[in-house]
């Protein structure tokens, strides 16, 4: 490869996942895997670098060129909106955007609902395809928590496999839209290492199949 890609890859699970599914495409850099608390990584003979970033700090890393690709999930990127080339789905990281709450709740539509979340605007954007008016309470954790203690009537949040919800007497009220790990580009790389970013395009899906 002529130009060195840098590569922003999110910190835990994903990323590892993501990383093991580059190398397997061809884009190794063995380093990654030692015990360290480096956060950028390069193989030059590659042709690239990776870095470990928040998972909803990836966007904004390769919105703003900072790095070339990365991997994010779709929550994030309908969430932030950035101006980024969404490229492929990889098909990990698999999980939904739900509206939960006590499995007993009505929605009697005689007031603003009230929605705790992490996701105002992906909140904000399906009540209002719905003609729901909606009050946001904005959190940071423990969403579930929320509809407990009466601060709101439903929460907006990612449901993996449920087991949270259940545990604590909630349930899926209605999905929103199914979540998984996509592959993005920053618009001026990929126009200047638009070749590049194609071979590593290319190996993904032979690897992923």
């Amino acid at each position: 490869m002529s130009k060195q890609l840098k590569i922003a890859l999110p910190k835990g699970r994903l990323g590892e996942k993501a990383y093991r599914v580059l190398a397997e495409a061809g884009f190794p850099c063995p380093e990654i895997l030692e015990d360290n608390r480096k956060l950028i990584f390069e193989n030059p003979e590659a042709g690239v670098s990776y870095f470990l970033v928040k998972p909803s700090d990836v966007s904004v890393y390769v919105e703003h060129g900072a790095a070339d690709c990365g991997v994010v999930g779709k929550d994030i990127l309908l969430e932030y909106e950035p101006d980024v080339y969404e490229l492929f789905d990889l098909g990990m990281g698999k999980c939904r955007m739900c509206v939960a709450g006590e499995k007993n709740f009505e929605d009697r539509h005689t007031r603003a609902l009230r929605v705790a979340t992490k996701f105002p605007n992906i909140a904000s954007a399906y009540f209002d395809e719905h003609s729901r008016e909606i009050e946001i309470i904005h959190l940071n954790g423990s969403i579930e928590l929320a509809p407990l203690v009466g601060l709101s009537d439903v929460i907006v949040d990612i449901v993996e496999t449920g087991t949270t919800l259940r545990e604590n007497g909630l349930a899926v009220l209605e999905e929103i839209v199914q979540i998984s790990a996509r592959f993005i580009a920053n618009k001026a790389s990929f126009k200047f290492k638009g070749t590049e970013i194609r071979q590593i395009l290319d190996g993904l899906k032979n690897s992923l199949g």
